[in-house]
């Protein structure tokens, strides 16, 4: 089944992955193979809420069209992920795909295992049949930490051996990461923190508020820099922060920048593929209304890519892929006012101060991207709309210059942002039946904008 059918909700992100019904959370196992991309992700095929957790399964060639195959992991009754296949990666080993995964048993007290399951036919494209392990590689955390929370691994290569990342918060409130010599998919060794929240560079960027590091990903860009990622929990999921630095040959991190990884309200939890010649990232956007009447919950990002600036901040662009979902013809060129479809990708170039307007309610009022090049400030303003936790503007800072450029993505109640190539803005926005989507920019900007469609070519 396609992922881009007309979706009965007209909040339903139609472009962007997600399953027909039910609960979805963190993307987990980006991977290609043989061709396809395939990407995973937490889900409840039984209802619009976080339980019985699975793993669901899209695959693409063209991270455009997305297809939906059989769930590949399923909770074994009795096993160490009886109460759910929680979050991990696919990595290849000696020519078979492998899950590498958190198992929750039924005493789950935040402490996971790590499980495998290897794809039952190598040669299968799909990958749609997967064998679980009936023994995990870790049971439990290290001996003398500790650790309150384990779990999410995250498996790469540094100088020609696997390691692994498994995401930590301690007894003292101390979030952190674990690191793992897995050259062995089958035998796991701890190395030791490779990070924690007392670093001076994660202190100063993520605060202290996070009491667990969630889904770690660590990856080099192409100009040998590397990026950790974590998702920050603080009790609840909360938002995810990056560091950029050196990987020694000691697997010491030593960061040197670092910052939010996506200034929204509604993004956690992303995963990363490293290509040879390029990272890909998705991210998990949840819910912001009550969602069991709707039948579903949740919706993964568009595919990014990410790099680093050489002053170390965090460089993410939307994948070239996605133009081959716009319409052979844009639907504006010019500033002015025009309808806006359900779903689109609008480019906004401003050399002074620029308000765009998205949405109008039958009130007057206005969702509003403000962009202030000489200052370097956008401001995403959805007062109208507001969320039960806090209807504040947010605003974005990079640095000034000329000229600003805002390439915003939209798809049902999935609003996508990317302030340049330097920050990035998701926020769920639910339309009410007499809202009027139109498109309002200010005179003397650059406006392109296309309609999504399904498409039909290569």
């Amino acid at each position: 089944m396609s992922l881009a059918a007309p979706p009965q909700d007209p909040h339903a992100p139609r472009f962007r992955v997600r399953p027909p019904a039910n609960w979805m959370n963190d993307p987990n196992g980006p991977f290609r193979w043989r061709g396809r991309y395939h990407l995973f992700y937490q889900h409840n095929p039984d209802a619009p809420v976080h339980a019985n957790v699975h793993w669901g399964h899209a695959s693409s060639l063209d991270l455009a069209r997305w297809e939906h195959h059989p769930i590949a992991l399923t909770p074994t009754p009795g096993g160490p992920d009886e109460a759910g296949c929680w979050s991990g990666c696919v990595v290849d080993d000696g020519g078979v795909p492998t899950a590498v995964y958190t198992g929750v048993d039924r005493d789950h007290s935040g402490l996971g295992t790590i499980c495998l399951a290897r794809a039952a036919d190598p040669d299968d494209p799909a990958l749609t049949d997967w064998t679980p392990l009936p023994t995990p590689v870790v049971t439990g955390p290290p001996e003398g930490l500790d650790v309150v929370m384990f779990r999410d691994p995250f498996v790469f290569r540094h100088d020609g051996r696997r390691r692994a990342l498994v995401g930590a918060g301690h007894g003292d409130g101390t979030p952190s990461v674990l690191l793992y010599d897995c050259d062995d998919l089958a035998d796991w060794r701890f190395a030791g923190v490779l990070l924690d929240g007392r670093d001076p560079a994660a202190a100063a960027v993520f605060g202290d508020r996070a009491t667990g590091w969630e889904c770690p990903q660590l990856f080099a860009t192409r100009g040998g820099e590397w990026v950790l990622v974590v998702s920050l929990w603080d009790g609840d999921p909360w938002t995810t922060g990056y560091l950029t630095g050196r990987l020694d040959a000691d697997l010491c991190f030593s960061a040197r920048a670092g910052g939010l990884l996506d200034h929204g309200r509604d993004f956690y939890a992303p995963a990363v593929l490293q290509e040879p010649d390029r990272a890909l990232m998705w991210g998990w956007s949840w819910e912001a209304r009550e969602q069991d009447r709707a039948g579903w919950a949740g919706v993964l990002t568009a595919p990014r890519v990410v790099d680093v600036h050489p002053d170390g901040a965090l460089r993410v662009t939307p994948a070239p892929e996605l133009r081959r979902l716009r319409a052979a013809e844009p639907f504006v060129t010019a500033p002015g006012r025009a309808a806006l479809p359900a779903a689109y990708d609008l480019t906004v170039g401003a050399r002074g101060h620029t308000t765009v307007s998205l949405l109008r309610s039958a009130s007057g009022a206005e969702l509003t991207v403000r962009l202030d090049p000489g200052e370097g400030l956008v401001t995403l303003d959805r007062g109208d709309w507001p969320r039960a936790e806090a209807g504040a503007p947010v605003s974005v800072h990079v640095p000034p210059g000329e000229e600003l450029t805002v390439r915003v993505l939209v798809d049902g109640s999935l609003y996508e942002l990317f302030v340049g190539d330097r920050a990035m803005v998701t926020e769920r926005v639910y339309h009410r039946p007499d809202d009027l989507r139109e498109l309002s920019v200010t005179p003397g900007a650059t406006v392109t904008g296309w309609e999504l469609v399904p498409p039909t070519h290569g």
